[in-house]
């Protein structure tokens, strides 16, 4: 074998990943398509750290968020890696909503998730004077982090660990042998005992391509793009605030950089390939949704700003879905591992998914 370990994707799941292999022994190789790292969902989010409040009990998305949210303040802490716990609002505008919001917090307090708690409408002035709202869900662990810095960081312990990484690498196919796989990139045939899947919005092509994977495990992709409209002059808020979910997601929120700069979105609109353009019209939804929770918004503030696309695995209408790891117990082929459906909170639990992919192929192997 050429080398242990293929990681195909180098995102921040990717480099999570080749980062817990590499550590672990493998001789590991990251192949990446694009020129630089993490030029698709992770640099086009939120950049939040969440706690793991909306998600349903014994989820993947709910035992990883809450695992990696607190492995990644620890690993901000002890790598320099820029980031502040600034806490998170999710505001009622109206006392019918409060049932809602208890109901949240049950199942965030199921999932694990500590300190939330319910602040009526003179402490939530007190906290932020410009939101309108009767009551809201507190959640002080929620943060904002620099997710170019981590990545970078993440590579560089990966590369200190022996990997190596490859840019604008296209992987053609690969194919299931005796002892593991033959990976086809740019003409080029690379050898491994274990590849990993972490292409995201090519994950499923990525599959599809490999020689020997049954295709019926394979999910469907949907794609869902969200865009972001900055807030131009002076932000008046010092939290991220979040109005109540909605069926298609977290609905319209204010997010902060780290230099205080206020940011809305992401929403939501089904999509059926990659375009990464922001329509201005689109101002006008976001007003509309914003001004529920900040009325003094005013409109000509709202400038386009950027766009990402959610890789999913259930399409409109549909309940929100999981994310889809998948290892020899699922597909049959010892070594493989496949990652679908890799939206928020990926980015959160990246340092969890890493060590979940580990396990997942230390029981392929017995």
């Amino acid at each position: 074998m050429d080398v242990d370990t293929i990681v195909i994707g180098g995102g921040v799941v990717g480099l999570a990943v080749a980062r817990a292999c590499a550590r672990s022994g493998r001789q590991v190789l990251i192949v990446e398509r694009h020129a630089q790292i993490g030029e698709e969902t992770s640099a086009r989010n939120s950049e939040v750290i969440h706690t793991g409040i909306y998600y349903p009990k014994d989820s993947l998305k709910a035992q990883l968020c809450v695992r990696g949210a607190e492995a990644l303040y620890r690993y901000c802490a002890n790598h320099g890696v820029p980031h502040q716990r600034i806490g998170k609002l999710i505001v009622a505008s109206q006392n019918s909503q409060r049932e809602a919001l208890q109901v949240l917090q049950k199942k965030a307090e199921t999932n694990g998730v500590q300190g939330l708690r319910l602040i009526e409408r003179d402490e939530l002035n007190a906290m932020e004077p410009a939101l309108a709202g009767v009551v809201a869900l507190y959640s002080p662990n929620t943060g904002i982090i620099d997710s170019h810095q981590l990545m970078l960081s993440l590579l560089g312990e990966a590369e200190s660990a022996g990997a190596d990484l490859v840019l604008s690498a296209n992987v053609q196919a690969a194919s299931v042998i005796r002892g593991g796989f033959d990976v086809t990139v740019d003409g080029d045939t690379v050898s491994s005992a274990e590849l990993i899947n972490c292409a995201g919005l090519s994950a499923q092509q990525v599959a599809h391509g490999i020689e020997g994977l049954p295709a019926h495990t394979i999910p469907p992709q949907y794609l869902s793009r969200g865009c972001y409209f900055s807030l131009g002059g002076k932000n008046p808020f010092s939290r991220l605030i979040y109005p109540l979910p909605n069926d298609e997601g977290l609905g319209v929120h204010l997010t902060l950089d780290l230099a205080g700069q206020a940011r809305f979105g992401p929403d939501t609109e089904w999509v059926y390939r990659l375009d990464y353009r922001v329509d201005p019209k689109r101002a006008a939804q976001f007003y509309a949704a914003i001004k529920a929770y900040y009325p003094a918004l005013e409109k000509d503030r709202l400038q386009p700003s950027y766009s990402g696309i959610r890789p999913k695995v259930v399409g409109p209408g549909d309940a929100a879905g999981d994310f889809i790891i998948q290892g020899r117990q699922t597909h049959g082929v010892p070594g493989l591992v496949n990652l679908y459906g890799i939206e928020s909170p990926g980015l959160t639990a990246s340092l969890a998914v890493g060590d979940y992919v580990l396990d997942l192929l230390a029981r392929g192997r017995s």
